[in-house]
This record gives C-alpha cells, sequence and structure tokens, in this order.
C-alpha cells in the first residue's frame, strides 16, 4: 500500500506530531489554511467515511472526535472556537484516501460557505 498517512503512523514519513496514542495519530498539516491545522488520523487504514464498517470502526470515530477536544486544548484554541471537517470522496476534495479530519482554528474561519451566487 502506497498511504501517505500509513507511512507516517509507521514512522517512515517524518510528522510533526501534536497527539499519539495506540490508536489515533494528530499531526501539522504541512499546507496549512489556518493559523492551527492539525490532522487527526486513523492508524488503521480506512479509505473514506463510506468505509467505515462495524462497532469497532465506528468506536474509533469517536475516539477521532475525542483526540479533536484535546489537541483544540492543549492548542489553546477549545474556548474560542475550531472547525473539524471530513472529507469524504474525490467530489469532497478528498485527496489521500485514508480518512482524516482537519481541526482548524486560531482565528475567526468565516462561513463554511461563501454566499450563493
Amino acid at each position: 500500500m502506497d498511504c501517505i498517512f500509513c507511512k507516517i503512523v509507521e514512522g517512515s514519513l517524518p510528522s510533526k506530531k501534536v497527539y499519539e496514542c495506540d490508536q489515533v495519530v494528530a499531526f501539522e498539516d504541512i499546507q496549512p489554511k489556518a493559523p492551527v491545522h492539525v490532522l487527526i488520523i486513523p492508524k488503521q487504514h480506512i479509505p473514506t467515511m463510506n468505509d467505515v464498517e462495524g462497532k469497532e470502526q465506528f468506536q474509533l470515530i469517536a475516539k477521532i472526535h475525542e483526540v479533536a477536544q484535546v489537541v483544540a486544548q492543549k492548542l489553546g484554541i477549545a474556548d474560542s472556537g475550531y472547525r473539524l471537517v471530513n472529507n469524504c470522496g474525490k467530489d469532497s476534495g478528498q485527496i489521500v484516501f485514508h480518512i482524516h479530519y482537519h481541526l482548524l482554528g486560531g482565528e475567526s474561519l468565516g462561513d463554511l460557505v461563501g454566499p450563493k451566487a
């Protein structure tokens, strides 16, 4: 498998980790879109949210949300607010097909979607 996130999990690619446990790792995005931009991924390779199956994998998604709270607190953005985003599939903009969440904050992020044309 040639998954960049799996390589980060196994340690063969470097990353600036901000959190790690036996199930999840969080690290700084190399192309940040906000002052705080962290990717939170499961260590288990699951391509998209549509591929999540069974109680254990759904519990893993819950763990990612728990880690998001911990990381937001650790990085000082929990009180001011943050955005947690998961892109699912190519039309959403997903580039790396290993489930991941973007934790963004550190400034006012504005509306999620711009005004309708």
